[in-house]
């Protein structure tokens, strides 16, 4: 479905860390580590054929993940499920009223790395306002698969019967289904929320645009989602098969399009929240047509949507700033989800 030919190409539009004017793409990946966990974990998996570098230096990191833990009212590793990546960070806010919205952000890593405990950085600014703030973690690839996506029907035979079948049809569909279980958790355990905002960065923008498709019936829980904010995602899977990424992912075409939320745009409802796209000046071509051909497909749809093309940033400081008061994002964050 994507226009670029060259495999090569397809290569380097996929590859974030090519097109940022800032740091060489080795340099900018570990500064976006530190930014967001203030020192966490390293170590971020490889993009593809490197170019050559930009040799810059790289500004020193703000505390991110760990100051906001130090700052807040937190309840961290919250168990959502059994698995091993199945848990919450919660920041609860400075000063709650008897309810309060919250507002979920799911981390992105190319489903394969990064971790909730990168994710706290955009907490402080929320907590201050009376919104609560929760990171969500779930099992990169290669974990939540059992056995290979083809062989999904021997797999209901060779897993175990405590496992969740889903969990059998490849990881990207037990990333998807256990985001949507988060949630469900989120409402069924603390019925003081009053609204839940979405917020998701690259493959969790990928994640939190699957929540929208979500036939909530099968879960017999319908969370009140008020808003949802995707920064510099992916909507369509498919060219992704032809890339580096698929290396670890291993997603047949069938699961690709079966986890497109371009492919899964549906009419909105009455009451469906509103959406806004964010993509960055430096974000590929690739990411940038998409954003723009997502966007266009949900209002095509019926959705309130908006597409917030950001200026002088890129695939990485795009969602690093919003732990800064003045970023425009974080002041349209704050509008779209009321205090009171």
């Amino acid at each position: 479905r994507s226009p670029v030919a060259s495999p090569q190409a397809l290569e380097d539009q996929y590859s974030p860390s090519r097109w940022s004017p800032r740091l060489d793409r080795d340099t900018i990946i570990d500064a976006h580590l530190a930014v967001t966990a203030a020192g966490g974990e390293r170590g971020a998996p490889g993009e593809g054929p490197r170019s050559v570098p930009r040799p810059r230096a790289a500004p020193p990191p703000p505390a991110g993940t760990e100051r906001a833990r130090a700052g807040a009212q937190t309840l961290l590793h919250v168990p959502y499920g059994n698995g091993d990546g199945e848990k919450l960070d919660i920041y609860f806010p400075t000063d709650p009223s008897e309810t309060f919205p919250v507002l979920v952000y799911i981390h992105g890593g190319y489903w394969q790395c990064l971790s909730k405990d990168n994710s706290g950085f955009a907490a402080p600014p929320l907590v201050s306002q009376g919104v609560a703030a929760v990171a969500v973690g779930y099992d990169t690839a290669p974990k939540g698969r059992c056995c290979p996506a083809e062989a999904a029907a021997a797999c209901v035979a060779q897993c175990p019967p405590a496992l969740p079948f889903a969990l059998c049809l490849g990881h990207m569909d037990s990333m998807v289904l256990q985001v949507r279980r988060s949630l469900v958790f989120l409402v069924e355990r603390y019925p003081r929320i009053r609204g839940i905002y979405l917020c998701g960065h690259s493959a969790g923008a990928h994640l939190a645009a699957m929540v929208l498709a979500t036939d909530w019936t099968e879960f017999q829980v319908v969370p009140d989602i008020k808003g949802t904010v995707l920064v510099s995602g992916v909507y369509d899977l498919e060219p992704i098969l032809h890339t580096y990424v698929n290396d670890v992912l291993n997603m047949s075409r069938e699961v690709a399009q079966r986890n497109s939320p371009m492919r899964h745009v549906t009419p909105a409802a009455p009451a469906a929240c509103e959406v806004l796209v964010a993509v960055a000046q430096h974000d590929s071509p690739e990411f940038r047509r998409q954003s723009q051909e997502y966007s266009q497909a949900l209002r095509a749809a019926g959705w309130s949507v908006s597409l917030l093309d950001l200026a002088g940033v890129d695939h990485f400081d795009i969602i690093e700033k919003l732990s800064e008061d003045s970023y425009v994002l974080t002041q349209v964050g704050r509008r779209a989800v009321p205090r009171r």
